[in-house]
């Protein structure tokens, strides 16, 4: 593996390095640490300290008339937000709102879109599905006084494969797709990598007569989405992975604009709900708008809004096409070293090698051994953050914002060191 290929790389395909705070390494010969661990939690930009300040000024100099009189009145914070966000998920403005955290989000849409009635219950998840997404099933399930182990659908991979085929998630709905009131599956899954064919399966489930959501957690900001034109139902996503918004950020949601003002969808309101024009009139009765913003509860955390707005705006002035295309080319590379490292050694790779069913993670498993053991020697020993998830898999993701090709050199050369140091473990 030949280093002088990487920085040619990288020379020619510099990406956006600059505009991010970089780890200093606490092990290997290199100052800064190889950072891929951008889908749990994405490097600080550096703009969002200072947009931040803005905000504490605003609060220190004229406290509560910043909801009204400042630069950017924080009543209407969320809509700074709304349009470059719309863009980067391919919605309408109208139809995204950021606020609570994915979790609360989900919740919250399947108060409107999870109705079961008669045979129509189930709801259809991955067997993969993040943990928090299938807590959040199941308690739904039990809400409605159901069975969760008899409601929620948990779809596998074929036997010795690791992930699903969109033609098996289709045959399913084709088949039971009478008996499902609710499809929730990740755009792309936390664990393997893979990017589901959202437009096919949302059609699919549609089809079947189900309502179809997204956890959008490791998809925003990672791959082209196109929500509206998709004709998916509801998505909501996290913004602290690849929207590098900090550590536990507001999320995001969308709702299509079909369902948007239909007064007969079941919803939780709060005062932040309810049309600006009318909220200090201080009425009994809500009178939400006919957009996103009328799941939205209570008002907004105005500095928690600031690193969310800098990072979508940040998208907004690269933009997602040129970061997909780095991404694709990055990717490919760490995947080509890969190659070389899992030849003779205990490792393979789990994630689609199509590029069109994948993201920027690769996943890779250590037979035998020990994620979180390899993930801790790889930081301390050379300066390589990877993701572990026990018992044996390591995730890498290349971020086209701000990793090399370079970096890729690197976590390749300490995966294979680090194995062959320490085989078995």
């Amino acid at each position: 593996m030949a280093e002088a290929e990487a920085h040619r790389l990288d020379a020619a395909d510099p990406g956006h390095r600059h505009l991010f705070h970089l780890l200093p390494a606490e092990g290997g010969d290199h100052p800064e640490v190889a950072y891929f661990a951008g889908n749990s939690l994405g490097l600080q930009p550096r703009a969002t300290a200072p947009e931040l300040h803005e905000d504490m000024t605003t609060w220190s100099r004229i406290a509560v008339e910043g909801w009204f009189e400042s630069d950017r009145p924080w009543t209407r914070y969320h809509e700074l937000v709304a349009g470059p966000m719309a863009r980067l998920v391919g919605a309408r403005p109208t139809e995204t709102v950021v606020m609570n955290t994915l979790t609360v989000n989900l919740h919250l849409l399947m108060v409107s879109f999870y109705r079961p009635a008669g045979e129509r219950t189930r709801i259809v998840i991955e067997d993969a599905a993040f943990p928090s997404d299938s807590y959040a099933v199941r308690s739904q399930a039990r809400f409605h006084g159901l069975d969760p182990d008899q409601t929620v659908v948990r779809l596998r991979p074929r036997p010795g494969e690791d992930t699903l085929r969109t033609e098996d998630i289709t045959a399913y709905l084709a088949a039971e797709g009478d008996k499902v009131a609710l499809v929730l599956l990740g755009g792309v899954n936390y664990l393997t990598g893979e990017l589901v064919d959202i437009p096919a399966v949302t059609a699919a489930g549609r089809a079947a007569g189900a309502v179809v959501g997204w956890d959008l957690a490791h998809a925003v900001g990672n791959v082209p989405l196109a929500l509206h034109d998709w004709d998916v139902d509801f998505a909501a996503w996290c913004t602290y992975k690849y929207l590098n918004s900090g550590p536990g950020a507001l999320a995001g949601l969308f709702v299509h604009e079909r369902h948007l003002g239909d007064p007969d969808l079941p919803r939780f309101e709060g005062w932040w709900g309810n049309e600006l024009t009318t909220r200090f009139e201080m009425a009994p009765v809500s009178r939400p708008p006919a957009t996103a913003d009328a799941w939205q509860v209570s008002c907004q955390p105005i500095l928690a809004m600031g690193p969310v707005r800098t990072s979508v705006e940040l998208f907004d002035s690269v933009g997602m096409p040129a970061l997909r295309e780095r991404s694709i080319r990055l990717t490919g590379w760490l995947e080509r070293l890969l190659d070389q490292v899992t030849a003779d050694r205990p490792l393979s790779l789990v994630t689609p090698r199509d590029p069109a069913r994948r993201g920027c993670q690769l996943s890779v498993r250590l037979a035998g051994g020990s994620a979180a053991e390899l993930s801790r020697r790889l930081r301390y020993e050379h300066g390589v953050i990877a993701d572990s998830r026990e018992p044996d898999i390591i995730r890498l993701a290349p971020v086209p914002l701000y990793s090399t090709y370079h970096d890729c050199w690197r976590a390749a050369v300490a995966l294979a060191a680090t194995v062959d140091r320490h085989p078995g473990r």
